[in-house]
């Protein structure tokens, strides 16, 4: 888990869940006039690409919402070499009359799917900019609909994620690299020149094409988690064209490998302690009687898992619940305390030999159904994007140190955090891309959201991206779960739907 393996999956789960439902007010299959017309011209610099950023959009209605392909160069460097189709959709305003023009959304990952996103308009903005603003997602190149990049087989999978993941000794340690060597070749072998070109420098140069043929001066913003370094990402690249820009929940593109690991084994260990007063405030909670007691238990439930898992009923494929198993079904539930009682009524079940619910959430954070269906190739795109953008040490030692390290700070998910950057060690394709700070000089107001005990992107991280950026402003959002915006409290909403529908940006710093 480097940054987060389904860092995504509520707002995923919440966009596919809802994708049936939407109030549309005029005829959602006529394409409205942009609100301001340009010529779809390259910024200077990029002359090359004319024919890209001269396109425009084919809109067809798609069920809900319309839907178009955008044409992408495969390889930026090569123009006239081979393409990429993005699949996009968008949902119009509900108020045509009064739009304003187009905002474009990411849900994070990398692997999460904008135009699942997209089709939840009605829930993941407010009802003010819903009504003024075009809700445009796109799968990001190599997922979802965009030209998906493929690594393994869905028992292949099954395999990857069930195996030891805090090695013991040398020899899993060797077992461990092996299995991320297995992965990185397998996205090689199955998806060619693709696996070379899916980083997140392509998405957002892929984004301004997307600008362009939506006929917008500037591109306004919403990305949550890994949606955050694309938009900052974004906004390094090309910082004149920024518009209403908002970033919520923060992956400052200035982080090292080793410290997003850190910071997110900090992040969960937060969360897990607030889960942990939680079950005991509640009573009855089945790993112990206080907040250390049950921190303590939740290790011990590891090691027991690991050293003999426990049996899974009604899956396909997976029969027992190993420690990696248990693991991640109880990281989905740190996004988001709504899962807290699910994690703590699964747990106990745990303690009676049954692990059946605890890989229930575990199969939600996959994207992954009980017949052994992958339904979305999210793991395997958050690995082949992750591994470009954020290459980490070859070396085992490495993440040794570090388990060791990390486990005083976060003793509970240290280790988990320290060994997951070991997945890129080997990753057969490399890109220059380095850790570097974000200033965006000459952009408009980029508003930053914080929640202080978010598990995936520590608040700190917030703070660091404002702080950075030469016009950012920070939203604090004192709550738990994975970001803020439309799930925490009106303080928040209120700032930025003004934001978005008045061109008000918040103060420097507002506390919520």
């Amino acid at each position: 888990m480097r940054k987060s393996w389904a860092v995504v999956a509520g707002a995923v789960a919440l966009a596919v869940g809802l994708s049936g439902c939407s109030v549309l007010e005029g005829d959602p299959n006529k394409a409205p006039e942009p609100s301001i017309t340009i010529k779809r011209t390259p910024p200077p610099g990029s002359e090359a690409l004319a024919k890209f950023y001269s396109q425009e959009l084919s809109w067809k209605g798609c069920g809900v919402g319309q839907c178009a392909d955008l044409t992408v160069p495969l390889d930026y460097s090569k123009p006239d070499g081979e393409t990429v189709k993005i699949s996009v959709l968008r949902m119009r305003a509900t108020r045509p009359n009064e739009r304003e023009g187009s905002i474009v959304v990411n849900p994070g990952g990398p692997g999460g799917s904008g135009v699942d996103y997209a089709r939840a308009a009605d829930f993941i903005v407010g009802k003010p900019v819903r009504q003024r603003f075009d809700i445009v997602g796109f799968d990001p190149r190599g997922v979802g609909r965009s030209d998906p990049v493929d690594c393994l087989s869905d028992a292949g999978m099954d395999e990857f994620l069930g195996s030891e993941q805090t090695p013991d000794d040398a020899a899993e340690a060797q077992g461990f690299l092996a299995e991320g060597k297995k992965l990185g070749d397998g996205c090689v072998q199955l998806s060619g020149d693709l696996a070379a070109n899916i980083s997140t420098i392509d998405a957002a140069k892929d984004m301004d094409i997307l600008r362009s043929a939506l006929g917008d001066a500037k591109l306004n913003y919403l990305g949550k988690s890994y949606g955050t370094y694309l938009g900052a990402i974004y906004a390094d690249l090309f910082p004149k064209l920024v518009g209403r820009f908002v970033l919520d929940g923060v992956l400052p593109p200035d982080t090292t490998p080793e410290e997003n690991a850190l910071g997110q084994a900090e992040g969960f260990e937060r969360a897990t302690r607030a889960w942990a007063a939680d079950c005991v405030d509640g009573g009855n909670c089945p790993l112990g009687n206080s907040v250390d007691a049950v921190m303590a238990g939740m290790r011990q439930m590891f090691k027991d898992l690991d050293a003999k898992p426990v049996p899974v009923s009604g899956d396909a494929r997976v029969k027992e619940l190993t420690e990696a198993w248990a693991s991640t079904g109880v990281a989905q539930a740190m996004y988001d305390q709504g899962q807290w009682s699910t994690l703590t009524d699964a747990i106990a079940k745990v303690k009676q030999g049954d692990g059946t619910d605890l890989m229930g959430l575990a199969d939600a954070y996959a994207s992954r159904d009980p017949d052994g269906k992958y339904t979305s190739n999210l793991l395997e795109a958050f690995f082949a994007i992750s591994c470009l953008d954020n290459p980490d040490s070859p070396d085992a030692s490495t993440y040794e140190e570090r388990a060791k390290a990390f486990a005083q700070k976060a003793p509970t998910w240290g280790a988990f955090m320290a060994w997951g950057g070991a997945v890129c060690a080997q990753w057969p394709v490399k890109s220059d891309v380095k850790p570097h700070k974000v200033s965006a000089p000459g952009s408009g107001p980029i508003v930053v959201i914080g929640t202080t005990r978010d598990p995936a992107t520590p608040y700190e991280n917030s703070v660091r991206l404002a702080d950075q950026l030469s016009n950012g402003r920070l939203i604090s959002f004192d709550g738990d779960g994975h970001t803020a915006y439309g799930r925490s409290n009106s303080c928040v909403d209120n700032a930025v739907n003004d934001y978005y529908t008045e061109g008000k940006a918040p103060p420097k710093k507002l506390d919520c």
